[in-house]
């Protein structure tokens, strides 16, 4: 079974195993095609249509799948990797050991956010990045920058705390656990960590920087959280409904998963700790 561990929690050689497995898919062709699938369906995803990874209640289900896959792809090169996760209500400082040189690398450089260091530093060679919205190759970053802050342990918890995970508009006007979760409502948890990294992170083609990964995956283990808190909290809606994938239907690109599918992630994986 796989366990998906706090990032901070690694050995050093669990993370160097984890960025060499991340190199390789790069290398392969393989981690574009995931930069590719994100930035289709975060451009496609609106408001007032139809709406799937994104401003909708499979945001969650979306991503699980999303990382699963992408787990599994990692798995192909290591068996023995997981995907970690980044609990930026406990690190959250540009300080923080993932962006140690020695694991994601740190903030870019002030006139053009480059990232000097680490794996996955332009310099090294081994990272391009040729799926953008721009005509920079290098991975970019901005940690911190005008002051914002991650989003706290307080906050993360007031979250937590409500009892509905959806409701009409079924979109980002809408109250409920999913869109305070995503961020376009309340404290904004899931997007302003988004703009705290900056630089791709910012932008649909956000899983060029290997932080999104850890990101998310800190995202789906709260919703994990969420539903122990909330053992009778159903997905919603349940059906009927135009422009959103309701329980039971079949999500894009996939064809073949419905959020039901994806509601128990233990089938799949673990996390280290439940709380």
């Amino acid at each position: 079974m796989t366990v998906r561990k706090n990032q901070a929690a690694l050995t050093t050689a669990e993370k160097r195993r984890f960025t060499d497995a991340l190199l390789e898919l790069k290398r392969t062709g393989r981690y574009d095609d995931f930069v590719t699938t994100h930035n289709g369906f975060i451009m496609a995803d609106t408001d007032h249509g139809p709406r799937t990874g994104h401003r909708s209640p499979s945001f969650l289900p979306w991503h699980r799948r999303f990382l699963l896959d992408f787990e599994q792809a990692l798995q192909s090169v290591d068996p023995s990797v997981a995907l970690p996760y980044w609990d930026w209500t406990a690190d959250r400082t540009p300080a923080s050991s993932l962006w140690a040189a020695d694991f994601l690398g740190g903030t870019g450089r002030s006139r053009d956010g480059r990232v000097m260091d680490g794996p996955f530093a332009a310099s090294t060679g081994n990272w391009p990045i040729t799926v953008r919205v721009d005509g920079r190759d290098y991975l970019r970053r901005s940690l911190g920058a005008h002051g914002l802050q991650l989003p706290t342990r307080a906050e993360t918890d007031s979250v937590l705390a409500m009892p509905v995970y959806d409701m009409p508009p079924w979109n980002s006007a809408s109250d409920g656990f999913r869109n305070h979760l995503e961020g376009w409502r309340g404290v904004n948890l899931h997007n302003r960590v988004h703009v705290w990294v900056g630089g791709q992170m910012v932008t649909g083609v956000s899983p060029n920087d290997p932080v999104f990964w850890l990101h998310h995956a800190f995202i789906d283990r709260l919703w994990t959280q969420w539903q122990e808190r909330h053992p009778d909290a159903a997905y919603a809606p349940a059906g009927g409904t135009s422009d959103v994938v309701d329980l039971h239907d079949t999500m894009r690109p996939w064809n073949d998963v419905t959020p039901a599918d994806l509601l128990d992630h233990r089938p799949h994986y673990t996390y280290d700790t439940a709380a």
